[in-house]
């Protein structure tokens, strides 16, 4: 996938999504200084090594990767100041940002609740990128994963949610909104190291 310097100022970058799939991480870059964080941070912690593997494998198969991150009313918010907060923290939050660092290529955006259509540019991306397929990834399961699923299928977006790169405040939380999302919502639950990928697509071409 070209990076964005590669496009000419002020033009959107021209590539377009690789099996008409992005690849979403929702809310990993924090500082988890919210209410309840120290029970989600442990496993958000367990479930970074599978989202940066999942990551790699769309990032060489020319699957876009979008972060999605809680801008917690602070409407001046910078994502790049965020990650380099959750940088400097230390711990595991530091750790998560780590091995989840963006590439100057991945794109973001701020969300003002829980999930990431609401008040964000996310459907526009999508429809730019070509990508009708969200592999929903991140915290917390029974939250901002959750409504996204639902608001992507209201959108008419395929949706596909590893197992291993999802994660709420306990183990039966996460595996009741997985359980949920597979019967109710019919979604396929696989682990990320299973989910196809298309090959690199070639950019689009110039009207």
């Amino acid at each position: 996938m070209p990076s964005r310097s590669a496009a000419s100022p002020g033009v959107l970058a021209d590539e377009s999504a690789a099996g008409h799939t992005a690849l979403l991480i929702i809310d990993m870059i924090s500082c988890w200084d919210f209410p309840d964080a120290e029970k989600l941070l442990v496993r958000a912690a367990r479930i970074a090594r599978p989202i940066a593997a999942l990551k790699a494998r769309c990032r060489k198969a020319g699957v876009p990767v979008i972060y999605a991150n809680d801008n917690r009313g602070r409407w001046r918010s910078d994502f790049r100041a965020l990650v380099d907060q959750a940088l400097a923290q230390g711990g595991a939050g530091a750790a998560i940002a780590n091995a989840l660092n963006p590439d100057v290529d991945d794109y973001f955006l701020l969300k003002p609740k829980q999930s990431a259509f609401f008040g964000t540019p996310l459907e526009l991306l999508l429809q730019h990128l070509d990508a009708d397929r969200l592999i929903l990834t991140g915290v917390a399961s029974d939250q901002c994963v959750l409504v996204t699923a639902s608001e992507a299928g209201m959108r008419d977006l395929s949706v596909v949610v590893p197992r291993d790169c999802v994660a709420s405040q306990s183990a039966r939380r996460n595996d009741i909104v997985l359980r949920q999302l597979k019967e109710f919502l019919k979604l396929p639950i696989t682990s990320g190291a299973r989910i196809r990928l298309a090959g690199p697509r070639s950019p689009r071409q110039k009207p």
